[in-house]
């Protein structure tokens, strides 16, 4: 069955210890020249989330930079893929299973969203993929949509295709700004799904 579903004990990866609370997943594309751009901003949360709590992040087997965190009672694995955006799949369906996730509102994906202003961070629990080539990759691995998002808008393109120029090209300086201030809220969002519940982390965030 599906990664959700019933599988083979042979089917998991080894791993020892007690299943964590959530897997927490920043998208984006490896390499300097995606640095900085709109498409890495999930990646940008991830490395705040873990100077915040002294995580370092390292080379993994399941294709991502990871390192387990820590906020009072709960335990979590922080995730960068180092595969390239649309094959963002390839790494959470392996860790997923390596740390024992079997519910997908255990997983929270950060990543950018055309659909929402420039700046503007919203939570969302499933629903559509909008599109977006990572979210299309992860839910092919996991049989499931119903993971929770945590968006950081970076506006729409000046025409449909002109999608793929927008998200990787330079960003001028205020949006960087904004941008800048949007992945903090991100990684607040998450901290609050973490330590909060999901509700409550989209009233506070949600209502921004």
């Amino acid at each position: 069955m599906g990664l959700f579903g019933r599988t083979k004990k042979s089917d998991r990866p080894e791993r020892r210890g007690t299943p964590f609370d959530a897997l927490v997943v920043g998208l984006g594309n490896p390499g300097s020249k995606y640095a900085r751009t709109r498409h890495n901003v999930g990646f940008e949360t991830i490395e705040i989330i873990a100077t915040r709590l002294g995580v370092k992040l390292k080379a993994s087997r399941d294709r991502a930079f990871t390192g387990e965190a820590h906020i009072d009672t709960k335990q979590f694995l922080l995730a960068r893929p180092t595969t390239y955006m649309n094959d963002s799949g390839n790494a959470v369906g392996p860790l997923a299973r390596r740390y024992a996730i079997n519910e997908p509102l255990k997983i929270i994906i950060v990543h950018d969203e055309l659909d929402l202003e420039p700046g503007i961070v919203r939570i969302k629990s499933g629903g559509g993929l909008a599109g977006h080539n990572g979210l299309q990759s992860i839910t092919q691995h996991l049989k499931t949509q119903d993971f929770i998002r945590v968006r950081i808008g970076v506006g729409k393109p000046p025409s449909k295709d002109a999608g793929a120029d927008h998200v990787l090209s330079h960003i001028p300086t205020r949006e960087r700004e904004l941008l800048d201030i949007a992945v903090q809220i991100a990684a607040d969002a998450v901290q609050l799904i973490i330590t909060e519940g999901l509700d409550a982390a989209m009233q506070n965030i949600n209502s921004r």
